[in-house]
């Protein structure tokens, strides 16, 4: 399930990503969550990986700000969904190896980010379950989707 199709050809990685865009997607994810009352940390990487915006909602569990971030390192080191990381783990097998990498965290709620069909940075959310979290940070990559049409 994580593998490409093999004629499709890999997005690139893009520096075109302010503090401004960080900005306005997270408060799209706070936002979403202030709408269901949950309590949650919100992270956005820029395309190298690196933090450019971290906030923890009143309430949120400390344990969050480290996933949080890390769901959105994956998203944007693997320019993938984590979630497809949860789905692969789900079904056992050889795809359990997964879980002896120590550069990805293969739990639903990290999202890439994409401008002009290129990766520019990637969003993470903690502090629900993963599906929650999912939610959250479709938000915002769908709010930063909209912004780009």
């Amino acid at each position: 399930m994580i593998q490409r199709n093999e004629n499709e050809t890999p997005m690139s990685y893009c520096d075109q990503f302010s503090l401004a865009d960080a900005r306005h997607v997270a408060r799209a994810a706070e936002e979403e969550a202030t709408r269901h009352g949950w309590p949650m940390v919100i992270a956005v990487v820029d395309s190298g990986g690196h933090l450019v915006l971290q906030q923890r909602l009143d309430g949120a569990q400390l344990g969050s700000i480290q996933v949080a971030r890390q769901k959105a390192e994956t998203a944007v080191l693997f320019r993938r969904p984590t979630r497809l990381f949860e789905d692969a783990v789900a079904q056992g097998g050889l795809h359990l190896r997964l879980l002896g990498m120590n550069n990805l965290v293969p739990l639903d709620g990290g999202i890439p980010l994409i401008r002009d069909g290129a990766v520019v940075g990637a969003i993470g959310v903690s502090g629900m379950r993963s599906d929650q979290d999912a939610l959250v940070a479709q938000a915002e990559a769908d709010q930063f989707m909209a912004t780009q049409a």
